[in-house]
């Protein structure tokens, strides 16, 4: 085959523009399944999230899904679009809010907005992103908020 090549990347260091917000696809339908096997593989016996009886006497009348799912899910969505192969590491998180709960069978759309980018001081040909990610229900309805830091390399630079 002597067809173009493209690899599926993120982006550079110099492509991400401050207030660019990027919207990722596809939205991801969670389901009971998702929320018992995460909860169990991470060891988070928490009944909200496994217990349907009890769970429908509490406040909300039915299992939640599990918050760190939610914010992996968010996270996961922006990947491909935005670090995919030119990530150097997530730096840390800031800011996580889970204002209204996820259940199961919402569908979960998520966008990323760049906040601020800076070069690195101590690593030459790598910046510093952050980022706001935000996580809304099928309604439009956020179910989470996240603001964190990741390295990417600069094109120039890449390995």
């Amino acid at each position: 085959m002597t067809g173009k090549r493209i690899q599926q990347r993120g982006l550079w260091f110099d492509e991400f523009e401050e207030g660019a917000v990027y919207l990722h696809a596809p939205g991801r339908t969670v389901t009971e399944a998702d929320n018992v096997f995460f909860t169990t593989l991470t060891m988070n016996t928490q009944s909200l999230h496994l217990d349907a009886a009890w769970s429908a006497e509490q406040p909300f009348g039915q299992r939640l899904m599990n918050s760190m799912f939610t914010l992996s899910t968010m996270v996961g969505a922006s990947v491909a679009q935005l670090t995919q192969g030119t990530i150097v590491a997530n730096l840390g998180f800031t800011e996580v809010n889970f204002p209204h709960p996820l259940y199961h069978g919402d569908t979960m759309y998520s966008e990323s907005e760049v906040l601020e980018k800076r070069l690195s001081k101590s690593r030459p040909g790598q910046g510093i992103i952050s980022l706001r990610h935000t996580a809304k229900n099928q309604e439009g309805v956020v179910v989470a908020v996240a603001t964190r830091s990741v390295m990417v390399w600069t094109e120039e630079n890449a390995p």
